[in-house]
């Protein structure tokens, strides 16, 4: 794992810097492999992020999106982070409907959601089943009890190392997440994190030694890069 940590002076800095990472992977994905992927997180700090992309003129043919974790809401309900991501981004840029995989969030539970999003991945990427593919970039972010993607502290989620795809939970609320060992998987991982808030968090996770299923973050050790993007108010004690 290759680890890189960047603090910015404020959240315009962090989302022009994430833009710029993010520019140079699709550039490479596309010289190397003809198609770029990256799965997305939800809040409103990659929002202004998901704006800025949607100004930029790029091969939207060759672009795939995914979204590591969704609340299982119907696509249309205002906490999906998938119709934040269209409204930002999508509805605004000529991609291909095709090129666009939103977690199904209309199955009769949960749990058959996550298998028929894990199938769909397997099927995009043709892999075995026991390997995991690695997407291109895997967005997340962190909440300030150190949660990422919907992999909350002490749940069940954070015990599964067999599948791409489970059912996370958030105080009795379903959400359907990618599992840590699929992010894992990913070329390269991108932590946006702003906020004083989530210092107390942040020095856990960077910490020697700290309960992983206390501190889900911890858990991500992708087998390519690994970038912690932070603003000046989130970093401030990581700075050197």
């Amino acid at each position: 794992m290759n680890k890189t940590v960047e603090v910015l002076p404020d959240q315009p800095a962090l989302v022009a810097r994430a833009l710029e990472l993010i520019l140079s992977k699709l550039e490479t994905a596309i010289e190397q492999r003809g198609r770029f992927t990256i799965a997305l997180s939800g809040g409103s700090t990659p929002k202004p992020l998901y704006e800025a992309i949607a100004t930029q003129k790029l091969p939207w043919d060759k672009i795939h999106i995914f979204w590591g974790d969704e609340r299982y809401v119907p696509p249309d309900h205002p906490d999906s982070n998938e119709l934040m991501t269209r409204r930002a981004w999508l509805d605004r840029v000529d991609i291909p409907a095709a090129n666009i995989h939103p977690v199904p969030t209309l199955e009769a539970n949960p749990e058959l959601a996550a298998a028929k999003y894990e199938q769909h991945l397997k099927e995009f990427f043709n892999s075995s089943g026991v390997e995991f593919p690695p997407l291109d970039v895997v967005l997340l972010g962190m909440g300030d009890d150190a949660h990422t993607a919907s992999l909350f502290p002490h749940t069940e989620a954070l015990k599964v190392r067999d599948r791409l795809v489970t059912v996370g939970n958030k105080d009795g609320n379903p959400r359907i997440s990618f599992t840590y060992p699929f992010i894992n998987s990913a070329r390269s991982v991108i932590f946006l994190v702003a906020g004083a808030n989530k210092r107390p968090a942040l020095a856990q996770v960077f910490a020697p030694v700290a309960d992983d299923f206390t501190y889900p973050s911890r858990l991500i050790k992708p087998q390519g890069e690994l970038w912690w993007l932070l603003d000046a108010a989130a970093g401030l004690e990581l700075q050197h």
